[in-house]
């Protein structure tokens, strides 16, 4: 392991908001870990709260990137990745935190061939009491070449910000990210350009913890539409990201993909649905986006019974009168929002479909 370590300096980079609260966890978290090459870079991105006079008292262990101008998402990781040095890096979004093991993991499985490597997170809360495990154990990540994936339906399955670690040979590819478009979802640029460049190895262990909380951008379920369309547009951004890096190295992408795939049909409905004044596809209907839902759901890498169930939901969204298919897409996307029943039916079927 000593040799491994010589040879492969790691980088956890955090990029900090306005989240004075969390933000000394999260570096900790980094500064725990029990691998011995490890780097702690902290970006505050022009923080109003007191954020600097926090990452201040952590003194040489890490190294600050104070910036003047907020930038975003994206532009803190540019800015993050820019300052280090590792050949492996990690982002890890400040209200989350890793395992102290959570690195010798990673540089255990990794090899060359590795652009990216992907792992499950514990879901807590602000007292970081265990909820759930994200992605959830029975949605399986997909795993090595995933470029075919990509090429056809522009996603995979795989996670969110904290949940990843990347190549430096393949972000040097792919960066900086675009900061006007990614000014939020910047590691959606990065899981669907990096596995161009390297295969996409994957841990079923949970390796960290995602922290759920009122002010998470994941979170905003009060506001369905307005998700959902922010969503639609990311991934309409990543797509064109996608299908310009596919061509620098002679691949194609369709530009249609999005449609076949379930989890951009199911935002996408939902943004029509729920406020179609304001949808950005005009052209988009309730009945075709749902017959592209249930299409896609079949090809999906799930079990037959989750597959047929979630083909079946599209096409009641697609079918029912509008205030009931506003019902039923709330029941799935924003869990507060459904019936006791439907949430205990909801615990059953992810059990006996996984």
């Amino acid at each position: 392991m000593h040799s491994i370590q010589d040879r492969l300096p790691v980088s956890i980079i955090i990029a900090n908001y306005n989240y004075a609260q969390f933000v000394s966890r999260a570096i900790d978290s980094a500064l725990e870990q029990s691998y011995g090459n490890v780097e702690v870079i902290v970006v505050d991105d022009a923080s109003t709260d007191h954020s600097a006079e926090v990452i201040a008292s952590c003194g040489p262990r890490i190294k600050p990137c104070m910036k003047k101008a907020n930038g975003g998402h994206g532009a803190a990781f540019n800015t993050g990745f820019e300052a280090s040095r590792g050949a492996i890096v990690l982002f890890l979004d400040v209200d989350d935190y890793l395992y102290p093991n959570a690195v010798s993991e990673i540089v255990a499985r990794w090899d060359d061939e590795t652009a990216q490597m992907q792992f499950r997170l514990h879901i807590v809360d602000q007292c970081e009491h265990v909820s759930d495990v994200f992605p959830p154990p029975e949605v399986p990540f997909d795993s090595g070449d995933v470029t075919p994936q990509l090429l056809r339906r522009a996603r995979y399955q795989t996670t969110v910000t904290s949940g990843l670690a990347f190549a430096r040979s393949a972000l040097e590819r792919i960066m900086p990210v675009p900061e006007q478009e990614f000014r939020q979802g910047g590691d959606g640029y990065l899981v669907t350009l990096a596995p161009l460049y390297g295969k996409v190895k994957s841990i079923d262990t949970c390796l960290g913890a995602y922290r759920m909380h009122g002010n998470n951008h994941s979170t905003f379920s009060e506001k369905l539409g307005q998700r959902a369309r922010w969503r639609v547009e990311h991934d309409f951004h990543r797509l064109q990201a996608l299908a310009h890096q596919a061509g620098d190295i002679g691949l194609e992408v369709p530009p249609d993909a999005n449609l076949r795939d379930p989890t951009h049909i199911e935002e996408r409905l939902a943004s029509l649905c729920v406020d179609s004044q304001r949808h950005p596809v005009a052209e988009d209907s309730r009945l075709s986006l749902a017959a592209a839902g249930a299409a896609a759901s079949m090809e999906m890498n799930v079990s037959l019974r989750r597959r047929a169930m979630l083909a079946a939901w599209f096409l009641s969204v697609g079918l029912l009168p509008r205030r009931m298919a506003q019902a039923v897409l709330s029941w799935k996307l924003v869990a507060s929002s459904r019936p006791a029943f439907l949430t205990r039916i909801s615990k059953t079927i992810r059990y006996v479909t996984g």
